[in-house]
């Protein structure tokens, strides 16, 4: 096993070490999981969360109280021990490193394209085009050669389908664009090639 290269670049431009832990070892990962446990059980059960500024307000606001309490392992105050650790703590680059996640695809016939669990509307007028995807913790870009074709909000929840407005108006619009298309082809009369070989004087 080993970092994949996303992460090692990540690791190095903030300078920090990172400890892999191996497959079927417990000891090793109950540290991590049992934190992962209180966070769960004790910060997230009946909130709610309008965007990641949001979650980050309201967690900051928790850990003020929980950071206050005495640690049943270390015996002491995490708000305290905090300024001891700091002391071996690195200072973050003056530029920190991109984080936006960045992939390309077709956008599918539905108009769709899916972000973890979520599924975000795009322009349908560019189905079947190739789009770039740009996901940061707070939005959803989508452009298609250079024009931006989508931006949402983006959605903590999950297996959520986000239609924007103005796709919905601009499907709409394809929609009655190809009924008034389909009437039209329906009024043109076929007339016999035969017609135009008695114009001609053939036959």
């Amino acid at each position: 096993m080993s970092f994949s290269a996303e992460f090692s670049r990540f690791r190095g431009t903030l300078g920090m070490g990172a400890v892999l832990c191996q497959r079927a070892d417990p000891e090793a990962k109950g540290v991590v999981e049992r934190a992962n446990g209180y966070f769960e059980t004790s910060f997230l059960p009946g909130r709610r969360f309008a965007d990641v500024a949001d979650f980050n307000r309201q967690l900051s606001s928790w850990l003020v109280r929980a950071n206050n309490r005495i640690h049943e392992t270390t015996k002491r105050r995490p708000a305290e021990a905090i300024f001891e650790d700091r002391g071996s703590m690195l200072s973050f680059p003056p530029v920190l490193p991109d984080t936006t996640l960045r992939f390309s695809t077709r956008l599918p016939r539905d108009h769709y394209v899916r972000v973890d669990t979520n599924d975000y509307s795009v322009n349908p007028r560019f189905v079947g085009r190739r789009i770039e995807v740009r996901v940061s913790l707070e939005e959803v870009v989508v452009t298609c050669a250079g024009t931006e074709v989508a931006r949402h909000r983006r959605c903590l929840a999950r297996h959520q389908s986000l239609l924007h407005p103005d796709h919905a108006r601009a499907l709409r619009a394809m929609r009655a664009e190809a009924v008034v298309t389909s009437a039209f082809a329906a009024a043109v009369e076929e007339r016999d090639l035969s017609v135009y070989d008695r114009i001609e004087g053939v036959g």
